[in-house]
């Protein structure tokens, strides 16, 4: 009787042959490229600081606006608009 010849294993396959190789290599570096450039627009997108402190000219046209000859027009639709949102 004959014996089987016994065939040699068959050589290994490098890791980027495989979709799923790609897919753990791919995903966390498209992960690291998203979020450095989210945080490259968030940077150069920021809105500037506001200053607190008001000139003292701002501040007396703020309040001149507020409760000045313009404030007493709109009274009267302020107090219509609050009432005809009122419950009965």
């Amino acid at each position: 009787m004959s014996r089987p010849v016994a065939s040699a294993p068959p050589a290994p396959v490098a890791w980027w042959c495989f979709p799923t190789g790609w897919l753990a290599l791919g995903l966390p570096l498209v992960a690291v490229v998203a979020s450095t450039l989210s945080a490259a627009i968030a940077i150069r997108g920021a809105d500037p600081v506001i200053d607190g402190h008001r000139a003292p000219s701002r501040q007396a046209a703020e309040e001149q606006a507020e409760h000045g000859a313009q404030a007493e027009a709109r009274l009267p639709a302020e107090l219509a608009r609050n009432h005809a949102s009122m419950r009965k």
